[in-house]
């Protein structure tokens, strides 16, 4: 489940983070001039100029008939985010209060449906 922004260059597809002017890329090896930052991930900065495609992956799914964003996976549960704005709702989901009107929990995978990523 990917929620974040991505870059595409040189053809393949990064994780990214955008930096003004700048994008670093980020591999989970190095290569191509890539720096360690810790085992197992390597960044490489990069002028925005150079990449194919700069975007915003977002992952949607419907757990228990409401609206969720995805935010992470572990083993069989995904990390869930109530989008649908109804504080009711969110309650009668068991959902843990995050943030002021940001209800988020853990669904059981197999109970989610209609995933769906999005580039923005």
């Amino acid at each position: 489940m990917r929620d974040g922004y991505v870059a595409r260059w040189r053809g393949r597809e990064y994780e990214a983070s955008p930096d003004g002017d700048n994008v670093r890329i980020y591999q989970p090896g190095p290569g191509d001039d890539f720096e360690p930052v810790r085992p197992g991930r390597f960044v490489r900065v990069l002028p925005l100029a150079e990449f194919e495609d700069v975007a915003y992956v977002r992952t949607t799914c419907t757990w228990k008939g409401e609206p969720f964003i995805v935010l992470a996976e572990h083993d069989t549960w995904l990390r869930v985010e109530y989008t649908g704005g109804r504080w009711p709702v969110a309650q009668a989901l068991g959902l843990e209060e995050f943030d002021f009107g940001v209800y988020q929990g853990w669904a059981p995978a197999s109970e989610v449906t209609d995933l769906r990523e999005h580039r923005v």
